[in-house]
């Protein structure tokens, strides 16, 4: 992870990174008692629990390793945000074709879930969204087609 860049995040996220990363310091005591229990045993089978519990403790470090280094470049978004412009932190709703609302938050990638209503600023949506104001059309491209949202607000 480049340690210069900073990352951003919402309270929200900043508290899923660390509730993520607990659960994997958890995971890791868990399995490495596990391979303790298995380091006593003679049999076979056992032996091969043994290499897959190294295995997944592996993947555990190297999960945890990224988000530690992650939390140690993240910071909170500014609080005070230009409402007339979108930018990362901001609360845009846009309105589409068939005038229904939808309501995004711009964040960093690492927090993006756009079922959750959060979407990443290097999207395709996010990155044509950022520098618009209100009224704007914002169009990209998607798997589907041509997508096309009306900008109604900012927050």
């Amino acid at each position: 992870m480049d340690t210069a860049k900073t990352i951003f995040l919402s309270k929200r996220g900043m508290k899923e990174l660390k509730r993520d990363i607990a659960v994997l310091e958890h995971e890791r005591q868990t399995t490495v008692a596990d391979i303790r229990d298995l380091d006593k045993s003679e049999s076979h089978d056992e032996r091969l629990a043994r290499v897959e519990k190294l295995a997944t403790l592996e993947i555990i470090d190297s999960d945890l390793a990224d988000k530690r280094a992650a939390l140690a470049i993240a910071k909170p978004l500014p609080r005070k945000r230009d409402a007339l412009k979108v930018a990362l932190g901001s609360i845009v709703e846009l309105l589409d074709t068939n005038g229904r609302v939808i309501r995004y938050t711009l964040v960093d990638s690492l927090e993006a879930n756009p079922s959750d209503g959060r979407i990443s600023v290097m999207s395709p949506l996010g990155q044509n969204l950022v520098g618009k104001q209100i009224r704007d059309i914002v169009e990209w491209s998607s798997a589907i087609g041509r997508k096309q949202l009306k900008l109604i607000a900012i927050h």
